[in-house]
């Protein structure tokens, strides 16, 4: 199964990459979706801090992701 993953803010400079295609035996919920990128990038041990939106809408850790998602991790934003 095909899932597209945009990178935005300091996530883009963890991966090396602004956007990129994951490929997974089956479906997975946010939660594992998280977990699998952690795991393939250590750099992004802090995602449980970025919000998640799959197909431009943010998604709870529950949701069960589908073939052809475009899932996007989104850093907090500070400014001034």
């Amino acid at each position: 199964m095909k899932i597209k993953v945009l990178f935005f803010g300091i996530t883009t400079d963890l991966v090396a990459t602004s956007n990129l295609d994951l490929e997974v035996a089956e479906a997975i919920t946010i939660v594992d979706f998280k977990n699998l990128l952690i795991k393939k990038y250590p750099k992004l041990e802090n995602l449980n801090s970025c919000a998640i939106a799959v197909n431009e809408a943010y998604a709870e850790d529950d949701l069960l992701l589908k073939e052809n998602d475009v899932v996007a991790v989104i850093p907090p934003v500070s400014g001034g």
